[in-house]
């Protein structure tokens, strides 16, 4: 049994929806053992079991948040040689482009020689003024199924054995 590790870190709820409709799209592929994690609670043992992985968070100030950060700060040097070749996939809750927090996630993630295997999603709320960032984020149907479809196609492609 193969197993796909979904990663979330979530601050204002969208992320954690994401995820969650990754989780439920991807547990539709039989012979694929889905995890959802919060960042604060993977270990490196997490990730190594894992045969692929779904990063999931929000963008900050452009960047990955601390406590996504502070998985890789835990988990990077100890499981360097035990990630290479391994697929991965991102998805963004982003108040503008999303694309600070993408490209660190996947400078990071080639450090680990990891393979990308779909195109980055990220979900733009919109949210500009300091209210709206602070505010419970509510993601819509459309924005929810394309999750679910990316969850759906990582295991799928795990249980293909494409990687």
């Amino acid at each position: 049994m193969k197993t796909l590790l979904i990663v979330v870190h979530s601050l204002t709820g969208g992320s954690q929806h994401m995820a969650q409709a990754a989780c439920a799209g991807a547990r539709q592929e039989p012979g694929v053992t889905v995890l959802l994690k919060q960042a604060s609670e993977v270990h490196t043992p997490d990730l190594m079991g894992a045969q692929a992985c779904l990063f999931v968070g929000p963008e900050t100030l452009g960047s990955i948040t601390g406590m996504m950060k502070d998985l890789f700060d835990r988990c990077y040097y100890p499981a360097l040689d035990h990630m290479a070749g391994k697929a991965y996939a991102l998805m963004v809750c982003a108040g503008s482009d999303g694309q600070g927090a993408v490209r660190q996630l996947q400078r990071i993630l080639t450090g680990w020689r990891m393979k990308e295997v779909a195109e980055p999603l990220i979900v733009c709320t919109q949210a500009q003024t300091p209210k709206a960032i602070a505010a419970p984020k509510h993601i819509s149907e459309n924005d929810l199924a394309q999750c679910e479809q990316l969850g759906q196609a990582v295991a799928a492609g795990l249980a293909m054995g494409l990687y």
